[in-house]
């Protein structure tokens, strides 16, 4: 098991700052699929990509979809859009989730 260390986050949990998240703006495309894999209940708020893909490391707790909507939130500030542009097409309550990206294209 390998265990991460939150940059910048050891005192303060909960909100990521955009500058600590990838840039994933290149996901703004009108009706593209986001597959990724999360983890709730995670020492900080985090996106990390690796050879199997996106994975969403969130603070929340898995109940009532609030770990869905952390997901979304953080999701949507590495892509610089809104969450509302974000659709959840699969995954309620599974670990593996795939949003639909339903804004504008990005410049």
């Amino acid at each position: 098991m390998v265990k991460r260390r939150c940059k910048g986050h050891h005192k303060a949990m909960g909100k990521s700052k955009r500058k600590d998240l990838p840039d994933l703006g290149h996901l703004a495309r009108p009706g593209a699929e986001i597959r990724l894999r999360v983890t709730p209940r995670a020492s900080c708020n985090a996106i990390v990509l690796s050879e199997q893909g996106l994975k969403v490391l969130v603070t929340a707790l898995p109940e009532g979809g609030r770990a869905t909507e952390a997901v979304r939130r953080l999701l949507a500030k590495a892509m610089g859009t809104a969450p509302s542009n974000l659709d959840l097409r699969q995954g309620a309550s599974s670990r593996y989730k795939v949003f639909v990206y339903l804004g504008p294209e990005r410049d």
